[in-house]
């Protein structure tokens, strides 16, 4: 039971880390076609593509990879996962908009879910370095550091 619950709380954080990604591409197109070109607003209908990306990404990355860490992956196979989370999220906007929509949605939500696994992933990465010590003794010479 606590690996499902762990499994799930991976997979809300990676949609709300994807959401505010996708947030921020909504902004833009906002800022480009103006405030009154559709009924909701671009970026909290990209913020919840984001989310259902992410998600699926997580559910991808957690069948197709299994128990491996984020250290033993490398970053173009992590991008393809999210591209393939994105194929999947287009997929199943086609399902609803319309199959004449997929090549067009599953081209940008592929890219797009791409670029975020590659960014997940070097935050992950960033966030599993462990800090260099300011000051004390160097490690190897027992001395402090110094000029």
């Amino acid at each position: 039971m606590h690996r499902w619950r762990r499994r799930l709380r991976g997979a809300l954080g990676m949609g709300l880390l994807w959401s505010v990604a996708w947030l921020a591409a909504g902004l833009v197109m906002l800022v480009i076609v103006g405030f009154g070109a559709a009924d909701v607003p671009f970026p909290l209908f990209w913020a919840l593509l984001g989310f259902l990306g992410g998600v699926a990404f997580s559910a991808i990355l957690g069948v197709a990879e299994g128990r491996r860490r984020f250290d033993e992956m490398s970053l173009p196979r992590f991008a393809a996962w999210g591209g393939a989370g994105g194929l999947v999220l287009a997929a199943g906007l086609s399902a609803v908009v319309g199959p004449a929509m997929f090549p067009l949605l599953g081209v940008i939500f592929a890219l797009a879910g791409g670029g975020c696994a590659s960014g997940t992933l070097a935050l992950a990465r960033m966030a599993e370095e462990p800090a260099a010590p300011a000051t004390g003794p160097d490690a190897a010479t027992g001395r402090a550091p110094g000029p």
